[in-house]
């Protein structure tokens, strides 16, 4: 079983056309860049379709927190003020593990939790030794059990009072690369109550005890391959579950505004394909090396540049929702680029064919 952390935002066209690649590439199930659908990939070639992209075509992947297409802009509230009190699931590894140190090096307190209450204890005590004992703590939970949930919530009242920030990180594939026709049961089961019931148990709990707290708070939901309704091959369960990722998260924001709830807000997060042992899982083919090593980054760089900006959104006060990105669509591409013209990036993590 595997319980781990999420990326980025859909494949584009380009990266996907047939007319380039024989087989459809495979990707960290964290990968989703915006679309570009003004653009014809599949007519022209990779270096014409770079050059077209117009001023107009940007504005689909502007800054990096840009407001969900659902979202009305919602009643803005005093600042937060940190430092803040952070609670990320799935946080004993991987990106999990890198944003828990950035909240840390930036003042905040920080619940980490997982299955294992033996990952848990080792994590809270490497993280105390460089940031004391009155900053982070750390439970077992299990995401697909309500009563676990409900149990967090209780730990970290219990231990922070409130919580300001919540980020729904864990996540499966369950290692699994393979047709859905060959998926085992297990593995089935495993992806879909991590990353779907849990993501439920979790947003609810949140919402209900952001709800009453003076300050009000953010819930943060990681999407993944598969969450802009694009295909996943050979780990279709998995984008299935990302594409419910985006759809909740839209509900829930429609659902807070219908109920006049101005005291809490739901995100989308998209930590960019991340070096963790869920994505290397995967790197079995050469066109899954070509983009691990052209795309991919280390879960600290993820999080020293995701940490500050979700701190920014409880600190401008405004509630309006956000979704923001580590790997947008022109970065890719310019990274793309410099590849195929330079040569770059190759071999960064692993060889290449």
């Amino acid at each position: 079983m595997a319980v781990n952390s999420c990326t980025c935002a859909s494949i584009p066209p380009l990266l996907s056309s047939k007319s380039h690649h024989s087989n459809p590439p495979r990707f960290h199930p964290h990968t989703n860049f915006p679309k570009f659908d003004r653009c014809s990939f599949p007519t022209v070639s990779w270096r014409q379709n770079l050059g077209s992209l117009s001023t107009s075509d940007s504005r689909l992947v502007r800054a990096s927190t840009s407001a969900s297409d659902s979202g009305s802009d919602s009643e803005s509230r005093e600042p937060m003020l940190p430092p803040y009190n952070v609670l990320i699931t799935g946080s004993t590894k991987g990106i999990g593990y890198a944003l828990a140190k950035e909240f840390l090096k930036a003042g905040d307190n920080v619940v980490i939790c997982s299955r294992s209450a033996e990952r848990v204890n080792a994590a809270v005590q490497s993280l105390r030794q460089d940031f004391g004992e009155q900053h982070v703590w750390g439970t077992n939970c299990d995401v697909r059990e309500g009563q676990d949930v409900k149990d967090l919530v209780a730990f970290a009242q219990k231990n922070l009072k409130y919580i300001d920030i919540w980020i729904n990180n864990a996540g499966s594939n369950a290692y699994s690369y393979k047709p859905l026709a060959e998926a085992s049961d297990e593995d089935l089961i495993e992806v879909v109550t991590t990353n779907t019931l849990g993501l439920m148990l979790c947003c609810r709990e949140a919402i209900k005890m952001m709800f009453n707290q003076p300050r009000g708070g953010h819930i943060f939901n990681i999407d993944g391959a598969g969450s802009d309704g694009r295909p996943t091959p050979r780990f279709a369960a998995y984008g299935a579950t990302k594409r419910s990722v985006v759809h909740l998260t839209k509900s829930l924001q429609a659902e807070l505004q219908m109920q006049d709830v101005k005291n809490v807000a739901v995100h989308n997060l998209s930590p960019g394909m991340v070096t963790t042992d869920l994505l290397m899982s995967g790197a079995t083919t050469k066109q899954a090396k070509f983009f691990i090593n052209v795309l991919a980054e280390p879960p600290e760089v993820v999080a020293e540049y995701l940490v500050p900006n979700i701190r920014s959104v409880p600190a401008n006060g405004s509630m309006k929702p956000t979704y923001i990105r580590f790997l947008t669509g022109i970065k890719a591409y310019s990274q793309i680029f410099s590849r195929f013209a330079f040569g770059a990036r190759r071999n960064r993590y692993v060889l290449e064919d």
